[in-house]
């Protein structure tokens, strides 16, 4: 089972992101079963193979799917098991369908509550996103209106420039006062995500 965490840590949980990158060497000398399981074992989907197989074209070897699908059968019996499935969706991570049938349900239902837990967690951390760049922005517009103020007093601004100086005051002014309203909305939405957090975190079955 640790084998199986690696891997899908390594791969599955990063969407896939392990492309074949097989050497030339490997793919006239590798397991065949061997992959196949190292993929099913990684919840990787069925077109995985297509993968090797074109990496491998480049040097003329053609991957033995035989093998291979013998050994993705027996490494996704592995995979597909409750806590991987709560694993994958508690992380955000897609799910590719590949489960066999009398392990689906159970893994399915594991990956649906965490993934229910990833959404309402993401909630809560992308409006406290949202206000931090608010709040970076206020203050911004805050360094623009002190600049503009030295504009306004300054004796060798021409009469434009004053005047540009206090238009643009005026205008961060209005933009300040929109972005603190935005934030106080959002401190409203992100009492009720964390509410909402907190009441499914009781309720939930943390595996």
């Amino acid at each position: 089972m640790k084998h199986a965490a690696m891997l899908i840590t390594a791969c599955t949980l990063l969407l896939g992101a392990c492309a074949s990158k097989m050497s030339k060497d490997e793919c006239r000398t590798v397991d065949w079963r061997t992959v196949g399981y190292e993929d099913g074992v990684a919840g990787q989907p069925g077109d995985r193979i297509g993968e090797h197989r074109r990496a491998c074209a480049e040097h003329g070897v053609t991957p033995d799917l035989n093998a291979y699908l013998a050994g993705r059968t027996a490494g996704l019996r592995e995979y597909c098991q409750p806590h991987n499935g709560y694993r994958a969706g508690v992380n955000g991570y897609t799910y590719f369908d590949t489960c066999p049938a009398d392990l689906a349900e159970q893994f399915e239902r594991a990956y649906d509550e965490g993934r229910a837990l990833y959404v309402r967690e993401r909630r809560v951390t992308d409006t406290e996103e949202q206000i931090e760049h608010r709040r970076r922005e206020i203050r911004r517009l805050e360094d623009r209106i002190a600049e503009s103020a030295f504009d306004v007093i300054d004796t060798a601004a021409t009469a434009e420039e004053r005047t540009q100086a206090v238009l643009d005051t005026k205008q961060a002014a209005e933009r300040i006062g929109r972005l603190k309203a935005e934030i106080t909305e959002l401190e409203q939405e992100r009492v009720r995500y964390q509410e909402e957090l907190d009441a499914y975190r009781k309720t939930a079955v943390l595996r």
